[in-house]
Order: structure tokens, then sequence, then C-alpha cells
């Protein structure tokens, strides 16, 4: 009886380890399906992720869009419905009228002259007051808080006492009233920025300089000027854009002669009949140089942002 019950156990035996076995594969099995789920809910918010990052450049770059096509839609498709979102025939017509009609090759040439002068002439100044100011403290403790204080201060507050001055020194609608202008509200900013690509760089680097028999000048020529060309470099590029599209010091100061391109785009608005095929073609003009600069310094940007962040 014994071996006969024996006999019958062991089919039932031979199931039990199975029985065993698929408890122990129930975890897995669950653990598998809880991967996947979570895979599922990773794609779900990538994709939701994309379609909001779409969405909003959508809604950013479709002005520019707009604006880039309507330079060359002619004067009927302005007006058109359903609206016209792809001209029938590209037409230059627009930019001809702009620069010559409108004023937009004086007005061009006017940002062209402010903008590359002022730029030059902040950060040749600037990297001097930057490199002392992070070197050796000019002007106390307190100076870096004056220089950070003046980017806090709105432009408007200068409007008025400048424009008297300027106007009793019979300089209003001239390049120098802009020159100046531009360096009051652009100097604290390329100071402070500059400060800080200078204090990031070791002064064993200017010590080593100096032990070789250089002299401060020279050092600071040959070894730290070109350490900090990316934050200078990106330091010029925000000084540059901030002149050229800078509006109420123009706007007060100028009236035809040194009248720069926004104030002139400014006012095309008026009369009966607006010309917004003038106006898209001097706005993609307009934006066309700080686009070519931006791609131009892209890799300065990315080195001059992130200068300093990771110290040894």
């Amino acid at each position: 009886m014994k071996a006969s019950e024996l006999r019958h156990q062991e089919p039932g035996d031979d199931r039990r380890p199975d029985r065993a076995q698929g408890d122990r594969l129930h975890p897995a099995a669950l653990s598998a399906a809880e991967l996947a789920h979570r895979k599922r809910i990773r794609t779900i918010l990538s994709i939701l992720r994309f379609t909001l990052i779409f969405i909003f450049l959508l809604i950013f770059l479709f002005p520019v869009y707009w604006i880039a096509v309507g330079a060359f839609k002619v004067e009927g498709e302005f007006y058109h419905y359903p609206p016209v979102f792809w001209p029938s025939h590209f037409s230059f017509e627009n930019f001809g009228r702009g620069m010559t009609v409108f004023g937009g090759t004086q007005a061009l040439t006017a940002s062209l002259v402010v903008a590359v002068t002022n730029t030059v002439l902040v950060i040749s100044f600037g990297v001097l007051l930057a490199y002392s100011m992070g070197r050796f403290r000019v002007g106390g403790e307190n100076m870096s808080f004056f220089v950070l204080s003046l980017l806090f201060a709105p432009p408007v507050i200068a409007t008025m006492p400048l424009f008297i001055i300027f106007k009793t020194l019979k300089m209003l609608d001239t390049y120098p009233v802009l020159f100046l202008s531009y360096i009051l509200i652009n100097m604290p900013f390329a100071v402070w920025v500059m400060k800080g690509f200078f204090e990031d760089i070791p002064h064993s680097i200017e010590n080593a300089a100096l032990l070789d028999g250089y002299s401060r000048f020279h050092a600071f020529r040959k070894y730290i000027l070109p350490l900090a060309v990316p934050g200078i470099a990106v330091t010029a590029l925000f000084v540059f854009l901030f002149s050229w599209n800078e509006f109420l010091f123009a706007l007060i100061f100028t009236r035809s002669r040194a009248q720069t391109l926004p104030i002139t785009l400014a006012g095309m608005t008026g009369g009966h009949q607006i010309p917004w095929g003038e106006i898209s073609a001097l706005s993609l003009i307009a934006i066309t140089p700080g686009v070519l600069l931006t791609l131009f310094f892209q890799k300065y940007l990315v080195r001059g942002l992130t200068f300093g962040a990771v110290k040894g």
C-alpha cells in the first residue's frame, strides 16, 4: 500500500515544484507589467512635452514667419481673405520702397554706426575697468554694488537731465548724443558681466607671467585677455543688441539725421494706410543682424555662459 501510495503521490510531487516555480515567476511577471506601464507613461509624457514645445515654438516663431513672408507679398495679399500664408510670387518691391521712400537706408546706416561704435567703446573701456575691479578692487568694496545698482535704475530717469544738457550743447540729433547715452546704459552691464569672467581666471597664470619678466599690461594682454575672449564676446553681443534695439533715447534725442531703424519703423504706422509690406521688409532687415551674430558667436555663447561654472 505504501508503495502504491508513493506511486500515486509521485505525479503530485512532480507537479508541486511546477506550482512553486509558478508562484516564484508571478512577481517577475508583475514586475514586467510594471515596467511596461512605466514605459507607456514615459512615452505619453514625452509626447506631451514635445507637443507643448511645438505649440510654444509655433506661438513665438509664427510672428517671425509672418514678417518674413510679408516682406515678399504684394500689397493686395495683405487684405485678402482668407489670409495668404505663402505669397503667389516673391516680390522685392517692398525692400526697395522701404529703403528709399521711407528712409530705411539712412536709418539702417545710423543704426549700424551707433551700434558698432557703441560696442567698440563700451568693450574697450569696460574690459579695463572690469579687470581693475576684479583684480585690484578699484573703488573699494562698495564699487561693485554701485555698478550693480546702476543696472537696476530705469533709463528713463536720465532722459530729462541728458536732454537739457544735449540741448544746451546743441548736440541733439547727432551721433555723439547716442554714443554717450548708450554708453551710460550699457557700461554698467558690460563691466558687471566681464568682472565675473576676470575673477574666475586663476591668479597663478598672471603671477607666472610676472615672474617671467612681463609687465602687468603685457601679462594682461598676452595671457589674461585671450582667456577672457568668450566672456568678452558674449558681452559684446549683448551690448550690440541693446544698442541696435534701443528705442527710448533714440526717440527723444534724435529727429531725422541720426534717426535709427526702430524709430523709423515706429513712424511708419501713422497715416490712413499702413504700408505692411515695407514694414515687414524693414523689420526683416532689422532682425537679421541679431540672428547672424548669434549664429556666428554661438560657440562663444556656450563657453561664455558656462565660464567659471565648474571650479577645480
